[in-house]
């Protein structure tokens, strides 16, 4: 899952733009990305040009005037990323007093620049007002310099230009805006996915904790009982003293087994695969001799058909009896008995652990996912709430019931 999780961020990764600038669009801004150049002088480029044709064109008479006027209607423009409202409102200022001056000049393309700048980065109420202003001078312009009985076609020209700069600005304007959210999502997605991965991680730590806790707790516990036995009948009984520690060495051999499992590392045709299939309510007759023969007599009751239980449910019942067994195994005195009752039905598996031992004081509280906290996880997963105490005749009792169709049923 963490692999998977990965895979899928890194595919709904989006490169981040520079957050401190907005982003252009179009051939010159390709062309200004390819040659690395800062956006400063590929935007001094046009108010230089302007400068050198005003220069080269217009007489001496005009020029002084020109270059002015030129001067204030361009050189504005290579701050107008950075304050595209106050670049428009130089150019428009100084456009108005061309207008008052009567002199034509091709710098004038500097309106419909600062007007593309101002839709890329304003709302559509801005825009709408900079076009508003925009086409006024468009208006008094052609008034004002058109042929006499030629208004119309340089009126609608022109007209044409604006609103070519404002739709160009807007589209920018919301093309920003898009991979903005598409950006946004991708990263929230990435994160909800690491986040998932984290969980799903931590919870696989925890399963495995509690797998070792049990499989390690209860073997050894069945082996060091089993230790004792042989070293007791040695002497008296070498019979059982060997019958004692092949049953050591088995117990031994479950457990690496067990562990491999949990761990993942168990290949496919293993001999130890088909020997020690994965636990469930089949192997508690097993586990019940198992304990028999570390001197703690079980008795095992098994009603209903255990066939429609889920394997993980399987498997939590035989840890819940596994780890209550274990626990009266080395809490309780020689001489004890215990009894497992496991009723299955249609929608429930009910299971029951008692013993007849004497009430101790519980153990120190385990840490979480372990001893009785491992037992109310793997019962909760189930919708089932353990119950763990002394019984009212004596002796001590855990139980739970776990809902077979419960939909917070996970990995056991």
């Amino acid at each position: 899952m963490t692999k998977a999780a990965a895979e899928a961020g890194s595919a709904l990764r989006v490169r981040r733009p520079d957050r401190g600038r907005p982003r252009s669009a179009g051939a010159f801004a390709v062309a200004r990305r390819a040659t690395g150049l800062p956006p400063l002088v590929w935007d001094s480029l046009l108010p230089a040009l302007l400068l050198v044709h005003v220069l080269t064109t217009y007489a001496p008479p005009e020029l002084p005037v020109a270059v002015v006027l030129t001067a204030a209607l361009a050189l504005p423009l290579p701050w107008r990323r950075r304050a595209p409202r106050a670049v428009f409102a130089a150019v428009t200022a100084a456009a108005f007093v061309q207008w008052l001056v009567g002199i034509p000049l091709p710098a004038d393309i500097a309106l419909p620049v600062a007007l593309f700048t101002v839709a890329a980065n304003s709302g559509r109420r801005g825009t709408l007002l900079a076009g508003a202003v925009v086409q006024v001078g468009v208006l008094l312009a052609s008034l004002r310099w058109a042929s006499e009985g030629a208004f119309l076609p340089p009126f609608v020209a022109v007209t044409a230009t604006v609103v070519a700069a404002a739709v160009l600005g807007v589209n920018v304007r919301t093309t920003r805006a898009y991979l903005a959210a598409v950006e946004e999502r991708a990263e929230r997605l990435e994160r909800e996915q690491q986040q998932q991965a984290r969980l799903a991680a931590a919870a696989e730590r925890t399963r495995i904790t509690r797998e070792m806790h049990d499989i390690v707790t209860h073997n050894l516990s069945v082996m060091v009982a089993l230790t004792d036995a042989a070293v007791y009948a040695q002497h008296r009984s070498p019979e059982r003293a060997t019958a004692a520690m092949l049953q050591i060495s088995e117990t031994g051999r479950q457990a690496l087994t067990d562990m491999r499992r949990s761990l993942g590392l168990l290949r496919t045709g293993e001999p130890d695969a088909e020997r020690h299939p994965l636990p469930g309510i089949a192997q508690l007759e097993a586990l019940a001799d198992q304990m028999c023969a570390a001197g703690l007599p079980t008795r095992l009751e098994v009603r209903g058909s255990h066939e429609h239980v889920p394997a993980t449910a399987r498997l939590t019942v035989y840890r819940l009896v596994q780890e209550a067994l274990t626990n009266t195994l080395k809490h309780t005195p020689p001489g004890t008995t215990a009894e497992v009752r496991v009723h299955c039905s249609t929608a429930a598996v009910t299971v029951d652990v008692t013993d007849n031992g004497p009430c101790l004081p519980p153990p120190a509280a385990a840490p979480s996912g372990q001893g009785l906290s491992g037992m109310r996880e793997r019962a909760a997963a189930y919708g089932g709430q353990l119950r763990a105490g002394p019984l009212p005749g004596g002796g001590w009792g855990v139980g739970t019931r776990l809902l077979l169709d419960s939909c917070g049923a996970v990995s056991a």
